[in-house]
């Protein structure tokens, strides 16, 4: 095919998912049914991690819990059990050692079966500038927050492969589209975890394996403790979000199969702008005017 055809066929297929996105404002998708999926979820033991769980427990998924923190996801499982739940499975896995992964990963295969949907939510942050950021964490948020990502995908992916069913979710950030002062770690992190994601997601469609979905969620401050001091300039525009929102919202969109979840949606704008000014001042003006510049304070 030529230049000119390939370049109507774009210009056609635009014109069309753009009419295609327009109708599902007011025609939501079909929900998909996910009773009997086995749903890992990394960092269970707090946070939205567990609230997803008890969300995924209402649908009567089969729910595997990894988390560094075994009280908690006993928790998690208490409050889970009660949503329905047909059957719930706790391990103690440490997501940044990638040995750890893989033998908790084949534990669980062995235990309970192949995952079909994936949620990679363990993270952290360090909440320090750049130059008064130890390696040592550096280098552990990079584990947690990106390179885990790469090792339960080596993990679990083969058998959605091979099945051509299969759902991965990746729970990162605003901050993995926009970098924000103060959060250089983070952000370098969240920007990686996005893009393993969306190129993993092509490599699957490039490949013949479009049973398998991708969801990327990009979220603003969540409020679960982690971001504790974090303020928000414009909390009309940009709001703090609750973690049962959030949580309501990204099992909707696995239901969906929505790829890109920003919240609130004034990101979708935000990201949209900043990504289409050319001029350093002019991106470096807006970031000021949302706050996004200004020194971020959060929990260690």
């Amino acid at each position: 095919m030529n230049f000119f055809l390939e370049t109507i066929r774009v210009l056609l297929l635009s014109v069309w998912y753009n009419v295609e996105a327009f109708v599902h404002l007011f025609l939501p998708k079909k929900k998909k049914n996910v009773a009997g999926e086995v749903v890992l979820i990394t960092g269970a033991g707090s946070g939205i991690g567990r609230l997803m769980a008890q969300e995924f427990a209402v649908l009567d998924a089969v729910l595997v819990l990894w988390d560094v923190n075994q009280d908690g996801m006993r928790e998690t499982a208490r409050l889970a059990k009660p949503c329905g739940a047909s059957r719930i499975h706790c391990y103690l896995c440490d997501c940044s050692d990638r040995n750890e992964v893989y033998r908790v990963a084949d534990q669980v295969k062995r235990e309970v079966g192949d995952v079909s949907i994936l949620v990679n939510n363990a993270g952290i942050v360090t909440g320090r500038k750049f130059m008064d950021t130890p390696d040592s964490l550096i280098e552990k948020t990079m584990e947690v927050n990106t390179m885990a990502h790469f090792w339960t995908y080596k993990a679990f992916l083969p058998a959605m492969i091979a099945n051509n069913h299969g759902h991965l979710v990746s729970i990162a950030s605003s901050a993995g589209l926009i970098g924000v002062n103060g959060l250089a770690d983070y952000c370098a992190s969240k920007f990686a975890a996005v893009g393993f994601a969306e190129s993993v997601g092509l490599e699957l469609l490039a490949t013949g394996k479009d049973g398998i979905k991708t969801t990327i969620v990009c979220p603003y401050f969540i409020n679960t403790g982690m971001f504790d001091g974090c303020q928000t300039k414009w909390p009309r525009l940009l709001p703090t979000l609750s973690p049962s929102y959030a949580s309501k919202k990204i099992i909707h969109a696995v239901l969906t199969d929505q790829v890109y979840l920003l919240m609130p949606r004034s990101m979708y704008l935000i990201a949209a702008l900043k990504n289409s000014v050319l001029q350093w001042k002019l991106n470096f003006t807006l970031l000021c005017y949302l706050g996004l510049t200004r020194q971020s304070r959060v929990r260690e």
